[in-house]
């Protein structure tokens, strides 16, 4: 025990004085606020709405700069299309006075961002088993036309998923640039990859100037994350792709003939919300129709989310905005960008493993996953001794998640050690018991993964393994004195079921900040994603690894939101009349809740059937989502009468839009959203709520439509009219669903309501509950 105190206690001074160091440097006499302008207000008197900013800024500021030259290189932005206003260096002094000033909508404090991080196009039916099939890859010139702007860590353009042999001159509509830099000249744009530019001002000025020499200060992607989303949304067709022998086959992105435009906002030290706004706005202004976020930060209020502000200006501007919904999963309430206007997507698994063997000492054969393909040989004729890193503690300790500097060489030089998941990287915890004379490693689940495997390309043998077969594992070595094992690694196999499921790691609802809305909006293949790499970083992504590699698998909601955004350009290129929500109802009313079994959806963290806290309206669907028959349609104004039953003040409101509220919804339930969830509001004396929504007929035009509704344990469900009859194109027509209590219960009940015409399933995914959700 006395070992693994010491290395507990480093473990804690790190971990504080590294909250002491950012600490520090946010709390410094200034730093970077992001301050709203309403633009309507600029007085006559100024030429331009940046003279009218930059006069505010230097106003407040403690020391004004003769001829104000210095003053001005206090703003670090302009906003100007998404957004309206500025983002400056501040002292705190000087945000209270700024924000009393006339114009001033808002000020929001910098705030910093995580990213969260093959088969899946078959696996989706976007590409045919039989290549004599029709897909929904047919070349059309509109699917040129596309062009989706990833926020990330830039992009790698030499590899072949950027290719963009066969690909029409870029639209003229386009006004992006190839920004330079080191290592990335304009000649690594191409018809493929039309625009590149970086935001670093906001994480400079938090952080301190980037160190060009060890990071590209360019679009150049060194952290491998922006390349991989990149591909995964447009990525163009290779052939052969594969991670050292791994998932062999034709990688492509969801959108082959779309183009990529790569906005950097990620740094070795984090992504900022002052860079993170600045690229959403000039990305508008630049003409991408989808944007794909696969980043996040805690959970703001509305009026207080400056990503969510500028994604409702986005969406104004008829951008569809698709964010991960974050891998704090299974933890209930774990969601991030949550607001109605962004589609929220979580993770799931596909047909397709790699499955290894644990053989122990006993006979038994155990199971898992790994993606390891090293030069250290494990003979599976042998059998190698088995220690358990943290001794017989029945909780995770430093010891036994395998931190640097907790284990004891005398005790597993030569043997395979068991490592809990968690706390640090999965593979940096083999680099551990490598560099401590172990021969391999057995990566054990914890409560929190649950019987989720993720597969890793590690640089020791090992094998991750289940909760429940991890137990096991563990009884043995602690009960067998000369407990032994040995490690087999099988390779690619695909057809797996059930599939998919729900990952562990997928971040759960409900919705903190308003119940009504339903999230995560659906899930999408997010686990063992194989996609194009950078060639500057090892596969793992540590220092220690100099394996190189042109295609890695990566795991996250990071790789599910860039899937989705891919197919609602695939969307938009075939359906260009459509607004952001109307894709967004496609994708949400043809996703699928069974799986290849024809079972409902599992949850991996508890092996038994997922809810729509877990999977949103199901699992999404492209070829149905390309004809939906009906569409749940909702406008900028609608979003605002949306905001207008959420409390916020008219100052709070104007955040968003300059209009008025004209109270259209009766309550937040009422927003045309293609989901239905109904609150009854502990110790009161409802009984009966009633929400309203119309669908907007994009099938054939004459037409007929009947309701289909769940049976509900603890209310009454009323579809009026059951039935709907359009007669042309694009027709509107609406209904109402009322719920009457008859039994309250103590948990929430799930359901859905489906429209038929005998064509198309028209779903929305129904959630009643009674007193608080949490």
């Amino acid at each position: 025990m006395k070992m693994a105190q010491k290395p507990v206690i480093k473990w804690l001074v790190l971990i504080l004085t590294s909250c002491v160091f950012f600490s520090i440097a946010l709390s410094a006499k200034t730093q970077t606020y992001i301050i709203q302008m309403d633009k309507s207000a600029k007085p006559e008197s100024f030429t331009t709405h940046l003279d009218w900013y930059s006069s505010k800024v230097n106003s407040v500021l403690n020391k004004p700069e003769k001829g104000g030259a210095q003053n001005q290189d206090r703003i670090i932005y302009t906003y100007q299309t998404a957004f309206h206003g500025v983002a400056a260096q501040l002292s705190k002094q000087e945000t209270d006075l700024l924000e009393q000033q006339d114009g001033v909508l808002a000020i929001f404090p910098e705030q910093k961002y995580q990213l969260h991080t093959t088969r899946s196009p078959l696996f989706l039916g976007l590409e045919p088993h039989d290549s004599t099939t029709d897909n929904v890859w047919s070349q059309r010139v509109s699917d040129h036309d596309v062009i989706v702007g990833v926020l990330d860590t830039g992009v790698w353009p030499e590899s072949q998923s950027f290719n963009d042999t066969g690909m029409s001159p870029v639209p003229r509509r386009w006004r992006g640039a190839c920004e330079t830099g080191r290592g990335f000249t304009k000649s690594n744009c191409n018809r493929k990859i039309v625009g590149a530019r970086i935001f670093h001002r906001g994480y400079e000025a938090a952080t301190g100037k980037i160190n060009e020499q060890t990071e590209y200060k360019s679009p150049r992607d060194q952290d491998g994350h922006g390349t991989h989303t990149a591909a995964t949304v447009a990525g163009s067709p290779v052939r052969g792709a594969n991670l050292l022998g791994y998932a062999y086959g034709t990688a492509r992105g969801m959108a082959p003939a779309a183009r990529i435009a790569a906005y950097k906002v990620c740094w070795v030290g984090g992504c900022f919300s002052s860079d993170i706004m600045a690229a959403v706005d000039k990305a508008v202004e630049d003409g991408v129709d989808v944007l794909s976020i696969s980043l996040g930060g805690g959970v703001s209020s509305y009026y207080r989310d400056s990503l969510s502000i500028a994604a409702f200006g986005a969406m104004e501007m008829g951008v569809f905005v698709s964010c991960s919904a974050g891998n704090g999963g299974p933890d209930p309430v774990s969601l991030t960008n949550v607001s109605p206007w962004i589609t929220t997507v979580g993770a799931s698994t596909m047909d397709r493993d790699f499955p290894a063997t644990v053989k122990l000492g006993n006979g038994r054969s155990v199971t898992g996953v790994s993606l390891y393909r090293g030069r250290i040989k494990l003979d599976t004729k042998k059998l190698y001794p088995v220690v358990l890193a943290g001794g017989n503690s029945s909780s995770p300790n430093p010891s036994s998640l395998c931190l640097e500097g907790t284990l004891d060489p005398r005790k597993v030089k030569g043997k395979i050690v068991i490592c809990d998941r968690g706390i640090s990287p999965r593979v940096q915890k083999g680099d551990v018991v490598k560099n401590a004379g172990g021969v391999g490693m057995i990566l054990a689940n914890t409560a929190s993964n649950g019987e989720e495997l993720v597969a890793d390309c590690h640089l020791i043998p090992a094998v991750a393994v289940g909760e429940n077969e991890a137990k096991s594992i563990k009884h043995y070595a602690l009960t067998s004195p000369k407990a032994k094992a040995t490690l087999a690694f099988v390779g690619t196999r695909v057809g797996v079921r059930p599939s998919p499921i729900v990952a562990a790691f997928s971040s759960r609802g409900p919705n903190l900040l308003s119940f009504e809305i339903m999230k995560p909006d659906l899930v999408a293949p997010g686990v063992n994603i194989l996609a194009a790499w950078t060639g500057a970083l090892g596969p793992s992504s540590l220092a220690t690894d100099h394996r190189r590699v042109k295609f890695n698998i990566l795991s996250g909601t990071s790789m599910s939101c860039p899937h989705v955004s891919g197919i609602a350009a695939l969307l938009k290129s075939r359906h260009p009349e459509w607004s952001p929500a109307a894709i967004k109802s496609a994708l949400m009313t043809t996703a699928y809740v069974h799986d290849n079994t024809h079972k409902p959806l599992e949850d991996a963290s508890k092996a038994k059937i997922s809810t729509p806290f877990d999977h949103g309206a199901g699992h999404i669907n492209p070829r149905k989502a390309l004809d939906p028959g009906l569409v749940y349609d909702i406008q900028p104004q609608d979003y605002l009468e949306f905001l207008c039953t959420q409390k916020l003040t008219p100052t709070q409101l104007k955040v968003f839009s300059n209009s008025t509220c004209r109270h259209t919804l009766a309550n937040a339930g009422d927003l045309n959203y293609p989901a239905i969830s109904v609150v009854f509001v502990e110790n009161t004396n409802v009984s009966v709520l009633t929400v309203h929504r119309t669908v907007t007929n994009v099938g054939p035009a004459v037409s007929s439509y009947h309701a289909i509704v769940s049976p509900f344990k603890g209310a009454y469900v009323k579809v009026e009219p059951r039935i709907l009859k359009f007669t042309k194109a694009n027709q509107k027509l609406s209904y109402k669903v009322t719920f009457t209590t008859k039994t309250r219960q103590t948990e929430p009940e799930f359901g859905g309501l489906v429209w038929k015409d005998g064509m198309h399933r028209v779903r929305s995914p129904i959630v009643v509950a009674w007193g608080m959700l949490i």
